[in-house]
């Protein structure tokens, strides 16, 4: 990569992963406080409705998000364009949130999703008076503003969930916490960013983007509806306990892999975009993301199954320990969501929207065995399916996004496994640590150390490149925070 891209990237990476860092991990701890004052039932309740969100927010945005960043010439009216569609959508589906509330609490026989679902449907309007805020940030590489807007809503939200907790109001209290931060998220936004949307709308505009984005629509539908198809199967065919378990075991796995995920997504997909036409410094480029990526992520994940029953224990208490199992195997599985990104963000700088949609439609039907398997047998089966479907859908994107720069899954592999080896040795040690008899909280932290002084040994005796990479990016983005901090 040239110096100017590097910087940039590098700029983009430092302030999305303090996005997520801030954001994401204030969030996670609020959750850690609220996991010791809530049951599994309350935090499955939510789960149900988070079903509903997702997909009506997937709806919402269209694929006009994608469509705008990649397009070079994008003009005031495009954004205005994307914005009133946004507005429509949400209103709409709002509507039929609140009309088909007593329908979806009969479906999950949970009665006390009436008025849940109707309350959070407002947390989808709420989300599409910022998407296009996010879009022109995300499209300058500008994540500083974010970061700023994320950390003062994630704070404030956490306050408004943690206080109603103490004064017993139960899962009302995740419901709180979820519409204050969307709230003050979007508001944080226009105060921050300054872009106030026009009411104008273009036909013309809306074609051009619709052309491109509804592929990108369906398959992203499609695959948040199977990202929350294992939520599904879980409250419709075992309880509100089993699916609260679930859910805490994934946000657990998605603290390191959806919001590193995130981070390469946000970043990769326009600064790659920006030199789409450069084929040789695009492969250098999509090279570097994955080898950098890979190695942080094989690291963390693999390093989180190894700790897992002591930083359940010692984060958020026993009554928690059936969820250790489940976060053991999420994390095997959602250690390649960053390599999916990648390869698909690929298939988008190409401008091949049409064969994003075949691969989310060929995966998708892959993916049906282990949903079977949760049905008829059991969760474990289902969740151990899941991994070795996440390889073969890993597979078929490489597969096709690797010959628009002549980089084949054989390289793919060879560029990872390096990071991957050395991340499966550091693990085996630090698992091997939990037999000895000491008490979870001493067990913990000896983990995380030994772990860490594996990763580093094995890492500069092996000379990797992708780790002295990580180094430069780690020093420069404490750089940049201290210099910040300065000002």
């Amino acid at each position: 990569m040239s110096e100017s891209l590097k910087n940039k990237t590098v700029k983009g990476v430092t302030w999305s992963f303090l996005d997520s860092l801030l954001g994401q991990g204030i969030m996670f701890l609020v959750g850690l406080v609220l996991a010791r004052l809530l049951t599994p039932e309350d935090y499955g309740l939510l789960a149900y409705i988070t079903i509903l969100v997702a997909v009506s927010t997937s709806l919402v945005d269209s694929g006009f998000s994608n469509a705008l960043i990649r397009k070079k010439d994008a003009r005031e009216i495009d954004y205005s364009t994307v914005f009133i569609t946004n507005l429509v959508l949400s209103l709409f589906i709002v509507v039929v949130l609140f009309v088909s509330a007593p329908a979806i609490s009969r479906f999950f026989n949970a009665p006390l999703l009436v008025p849940l679902v109707r309350v959070m449907s407002v947390v989808v309007v709420i989300n599409a008076f910022a998407l296009v805020q996010r879009t022109a940030l995300v499209k300058k590489v500008d994540f500083k503003t974010q970061t700023k807007a994320s950390v003062i809503s994630s704070l404030s939200s956490g306050a408004v969930g943690i206080g109603m907790a103490f004064a017993g109001f139960g899962v009302w209290s995740l419901v709180g916490q979820q519409i204050t931060r969307q709230l003050l998220l979007t508001l944080c936004l226009y105060l921050f960013s300054r872009w106030m949307p026009r009411m104008r709308f273009s036909w013309v505009s809306f074609k051009q983007m619709y052309n491109f984005g509804w592929k990108l629509l369906v398959s992203g539908l499609i695959n948040t509806v199977w990202n929350e198809i294992y939520q599904l199967v879980i409250g419709k065919f075992y309880n509100a306990s089993t699916l609260g378990l679930y859910t805490r075991a994934h946000q657990f796995a998605s603290i390191c892999s959806s919001n590193l995920n995130s981070v390469v997504q946000k970043v990769s997909y326009p600064v790659l975009s920006s030199i789409q036409d450069e084929k040789e410094r695009l492969k250098q480029g999509y090279r570097k993301i994955i080898k950098v990526t890979m190695l942080v992520t094989f690291v963390l994940m693999l390093g989180m199954a190894a700790v897992a029953k002591p930083m359940i224990v010692m984060l958020i208490g026993e009554k928690w320990l059936p969820a250790v199992p489940m976060l053991q195997i999420l994390c095997f599985n959602m250690m390649l969501y960053p390599l999916h990104s990648i390869n698909l963000n690929m298939l988008q700088v190409q401008g091949r929207s049409d064969l994003f949609l075949k691969l989310e439609i060929i995966k998708k039907c892959i993916a049906v065995g282990p949903i079977l398997l949760g049905i008829f047998l059991d969760i474990y089966w289902m969740l151990a399916g899941s991994v070795l479907t996440g390889w073969v859908a890993y597979l078929l994107n490489a597969r096709y996004s690797g010959p628009f720069l002549n980089y084949s899954i054989k390289d793919q592999v060879k560029d990872i496994m390096p990071g991957f080896l050395v991340a499966l040795t550091m693990a085996l040690v630090v698992y091997s640590m939990s037999f000895l008899n000491m008490s979870y909280y001493l067990l913990f932290f000896l983990q995380l150390f030994a772990g860490a002084a594996i990763i580093i040994a094995l890492c500069e005796i092996a000379n990797l490149q992708e780790y002295k990479e990580v180094k430069t990016i780690a020093l420069s983005m404490l750089r940049k925070i201290l210099g910040y901090g300065k000002k």
